[in-house]
């Protein structure tokens, strides 16, 4: 169970990944060394997954976010298995969920631009089997992007 100095250390380190301990040490009320050791607590238990530094795609020539929806007839382990490993050896691909409802999978897919998407998607269909249904939405414009969870 996290406590009060827990959560304010996590929420400053969401906002800032390389703010110093002593920094944080002072924001949440502790000294360096029991402030060092909450936060090597948080990371051992999985609160803390890694710190990274946040990249802005459109600065980077990422100018166009597409959701692609996914079904499929095939639900075996193996199919599954094979499905999301290759899947996941797509750079483009950022996010990539199983979902319940109308569709079986969804991805979010960051490219330069529709021909760099018409070519991930024919990558994408001829590599893998037994995708019956994918379509396509495509962002016209973000209207928020955040990696800041609630700790309420």
């Amino acid at each position: 169970m996290l406590d009060k100095k827990d959560k304010l250390i996590l929420d400053c380190l969401q906002r800032d990944a390389s703010i110093p301990v002593a920094d944080i040490a002072d924001k949440v009320g502790l000294t360096v060394s029991p402030c060092w050791k909450r936060l090597k607590k948080l990371e051992e238990e999985g609160y803390i997954t890694q710190r990274v530094a946040l990249l802005d795609g459109d600065k980077l020539g990422l100018h166009l976010t597409a959701f692609v929806n996914i079904k499929t007839q095939n639900h075996s382990n193996d199919w599954f298995e094979a499905f999301v490993s290759e899947v996941r050896d797509f750079a483009e691909v950022v996010e990539f969920y199983r979902m319940a409802g109308e569709y079986d999978y969804m991805m979010k897919v960051l490219v330069k631009d529709m021909a760099a998407f018409d070519v991930f998607y024919k990558r994408l269909v001829n590599s893998v089997t037994g995708l019956s249904d994918v379509t396509s939405s495509f962002a016209m414009e973000k209207l928020k992007n955040t990696t800041y969870l609630p700790l309420d």
